[in-house]
């Protein structure tokens, strides 16, 4: 089972955002929360409240406690960008971009495997043969 989160429009731009993802995605979420609460930028107050909720997310759905969860999918994404133009010097227009991101966490629940050996099963094909009936034919007898 999956617990996700999505966060649309938030105004930052994916670039800020993508520089603290290789940190992110090599830990737990439960211990990633811990490292962006500390972390002095917007992106990592941002990442912080997309994995949080996450995490309440596969709480709810899943009843799993947050230590058995581990990232599945954990993606930028590209939102729109506002295009507007200051003037400059020599009457030339300066652009302005101001982008917008989108955040997308996917968590999973990692169960540790318990194997069992059991015996072998094996198979028998069972053939069950209809038994043969005989049909009867009744011949009519013309008079004449």
């Amino acid at each position: 089972m999956e617990a996700r989160a999505y966060i649309k429009n938030l105004k930052i731009s994916p670039k800020k955002l993508r520089f603290l993802l290789p940190a992110i995605k090599k830990m737990t979420p439960a211990k990633s929360l811990e490292y962006l609460f500390y972390t002095p930028k917007k992106g990592a107050r941002l990442f912080y409240k997309v994995i949080k909720s996450a995490i309440n997310n596969a709480k709810q759905t899943m009843k799993i406690n947050e230590d058995l969860l581990k990232f599945k999918l954990l993606t930028v994404e590209e939102g729109r960008k506002l295009k507007r133009y200051q003037p400059g010097g020599k009457g030339v227009a300066k652009p302005i971009r101001k982008e917008y991101a989108h955040i997308k966490v996917i968590l999973t629940a990692d169960m540790p495997k318990t194997v069992e050996k059991s015996k072998p099963v094996i198979e028998k094909k069972i053939t069950v043969e209809k038994p043969k009936t005989k049909s009867k034919v009744t011949k009519n007898k013309k008079t004449k």
